[in-house]
């Protein structure tokens, strides 16, 4: 079945700003989505890729490669034909082991041909694509450490069994999970450029819609996809303009300032929040049209970029979120 209408999510406003932030900036660094199981948060994923347009690849090509240029010699291609294909949604297991997630040498080739040959992983399926980890704060450490690694390179690596392998792995990192079954470790928590809580709704009207679009998409799929067609061919149109629009986009010096003192005043560790306050604003400004970053783009998406970097404070028991809002509110007016 085709995956749920992007334009189809009931509400979630906060969750799908921040894919489609993404999906203009793939440098902004992903999304961490926490909060109530069954509030669409994978569904949001798949959506998202499935609107955007397909990718232009060599087929075949295990890494997704663009060119015929760039196809890695071990994968062993014939023929570099291009195609188009959808953009990659690779889901990454809780219990995968290393092996599955990097690559490893191909057992069954080793022994049937007596070849010594890689099988490349869901890194490499995930190239240029999307890395999806539902429970991502329930991941193995050790292979939290992989991604972090990766996440920094945008390269795989593997140096075993005889084997040394290079191939690029970079994609947009989205998590999720319930902060209440575990936390995440500061490291990989940083690595994600944007944060949002979702929660279930509140209200019966808003249930009753979410469950009747779900309905009428599971029995009358067809029909369903021909109603929101339009609305997430718009989505795309604007999200491929904004991309454009991101490259001529002015960055006045006193927008840059609020950047750095919000932060400052918010406590925010190093400067990736800066960073990533800075490259989501860009992104928001690109989306609306605008043709200058301004103080509003800044307000707009600071507590997505910043609430997760936040340390604790005992005596505050305000949640992370709304600390950003009132020091927005200080700082920004």
């Amino acid at each position: 079945m085709t995956p749920f209408p992007f334009s189809a999510i009931v509400g979630q406003d906060e969750m799908k700003q921040a894919m489609i932030l993404t999906a203009i900036d793939g440098s902004i660094g992903g999304v961490l989505v926490f909060g109530d199981r069954g509030t669409g948060k994978s569904t949001a994923v798949r959506a998202l890729a499935a609107l955007l347009p397909p990718i232009k690849a060599i087929k075949g090509c295990p890494v997704n490669s663009e060119k015929a240029a760039l196809v890695p010699d071990w994968a062993g291609l014939t023929t570099k034909r291009g195609h188009t294909r959808p953009t990659p949604v690779v889901d990454l297991p809780l219990g995968a082991t290393e092996d599955r997630v990097t690559g490893a040498l191909d057992i069954e080739k080793a022994l049937t041909k007596g070849e010594k040959a890689f099988q490349p992983g869901l890194l490499a399926q995930a190239n240029r694509g999307y890395l999806y980890i539902d429970e991502v704060n329930l991941l193995e450490d050790h292979i939290v450490d992989l991604l972090l690694d990766v996440a920094q390179s945008g390269e795989n690596v593997v140096e075993r069994e005889g084997l040394s392998i290079r191939h690029p792995a970079r994609f947009v990192l989205v998590g999720s999970g319930n902060p209440e079954e575990g936390e995440l470790r500061p490291q990989l928590l940083d690595r994600f450029g944007l944060s949002v809580e979702v929660t279930s709704p509140k209200d019966i009207d808003t249930r009753v819609e979410v469950v009747k679009r779900r309905d009428a998409f599971e029995n009358d799929n067809a029909a369903f996809m021909l109603r929101w067609q339009a609305e997430d061919a718009a989505i795309r149109d604007r999200i491929l303009t904004a991309r454009k629009t991101l490259g001529k986009l002015k960055t006045p010096e006193k927008t840059m300032r609020d950047v750095a003192e919000l932060c400052l005043a918010l406590g925010s560790d190093g400067l990736r929040g800066e960073l990533t306050l800075l490259k989501a604003a860009r992104a928001y400004a690109a989306w609306r049209n605008d043709t200058a970053l301004t103080r509003a783009h800044v307000r707009s998406v600071a507590p997505m970029a910043l609430r997760h970097r936040l340390r604790r404070d005992p005596l505050d028991e305000a949640g992370s979120g709304t600390r950003v809002a009132r020091t927005v509110e200080e700082i920004l007016g």
